[in-house]
């Protein structure tokens, strides 16, 4: 792929790249991390394994070390953590002068759970950047992901690259289209236990029943204090900027246990919770400590209420 002119300095760039092989994979990304390295511009690569270790041994001596490589099936596992907690977090520590950013938030072994938060990810760096002088670079790999998949990465990103081919406008660029499709009512369960709250004093109560309830289903010390954080922080929210009480409810399925807080509110800010947290008492902190805690996080904001939904895998059994 050959990028067009003027990236560096250019306004932000948002480019999905096809690739169909590890070889296509390694001749678009190479030069373009290298020579960004060789510019001496802050360069950050968060993909998924096994593509991280192709690309930090392909990679010329010292640009490997000089790049912020991260595996993305850590510092992503949930699509709502990687725009706060990983590519703004890196943009907000250099806040002036270029840029350059490969993210791979897609790959073959994401669930059917966490793809739709990956797209609305995707729709939603459009939104956070624009004004950035910062380029990303987003590989799909073409030959495994279903077609879909591949169609959807055109609608969120205003760019398409391919190897040995020039970069090109997307004519079917629609991220906010995009976001509102994902944006769909979240299942629930007939056998979820629940509560109501009331008032911030209902917290304390609130964090007991679900530490009970974790407890239950043979959560450990260390997934429970998690539990109750996330309960803590969703229903806070709730109560502070829903209109009025709150609903929580807490199911197991697939060694998950999943949280669900509902209110009648509407969220009218979609990047709450992703964006850097610069200090303590930034908007949006509860939601961002949520989204850093929880494996998966997921959203349906309409004119009735809201639904948030942060599930919680179980690693070590009690």
């Amino acid at each position: 792929m050959t990028v067009a002119a003027g990236v560096d300095r250019g306004p932000f760039r948002h480019i999905a790249l096809f690739y169909r092989s590890p070889r296509e994979y390694l001749d678009c990304l190479v030069p373009y991390i290298a020579d960004a390295v060789a510019a001496g511009l802050p360069t950050l690569v968060a993909v998924p394994e096994p593509n991280l270790s192709l690309l930090r041994n392909a990679l010329p001596a010292g640009a490997a070390e000089s790049a912020s490589l991260s595996d993305m099936t850590q510092v992503g596992r949930n699509p709502a953590h990687i725009l706060g907690g990983v590519l703004g977090a890196f943009a907000a520590r250099h806040p002036s002068g270029p840029v350059r950013m490969v993210s791979e938030p897609v790959w073959n072994g994401r669930s059917d759970l966490e793809y739709p938060a990956c797209v609305q990810h995707e729709a939603l760096v459009n939104e956070a950047f624009t004004g950035r002088d910062l380029t990303m670079l987003c590989p799909y790999d073409a030959t495994h992901l279903d077609s879909d998949i591949l169609v959807d990465a055109e609608i969120t990103h205003p760019s398409l690259g391919r190897s040995g081919r020039p970069e090109r406008s997307s004519s079917g660029f629609a991220p906010d289209a995009a976001w509102e499709r994902y944006n769909e009512p979240l299942p629930g369960s007939a056998t979820a236990a629940s509560c109501t709250l009331h008032r911030l004093s209902d917290l304390a109560g609130a964090r007991q029943f679900s530490a009970k309830y974790a407890r239950w289903f043979g959560f450990a010390a260390a997934d429970v204090a998690d539990l109750q954080l996330i309960v803590n922080e969703l229903a806070s929210n709730s109560l502070q900027h829903g209109q009025g009480q709150c609903t929580l409810l807490l199911w197991a399925a697939d060694r998950q246990l999943i949280c669900q807080v509902r209110d009648a509110g509407r969220l009218t800010d979609r990047l709450a919770g992703r964006r850097p947290l610069i200090s303590d008492y930034d908007h949006g902190c509860g939601l961002f400590v949520v989204n850093a805690t929880a494996d998966l996080v997921r959203i349906h904001t309409a004119e009735n209420g809201t639904t948030v939904q942060a599930h919680l895998r179980m690693r070590k059994p009690a």
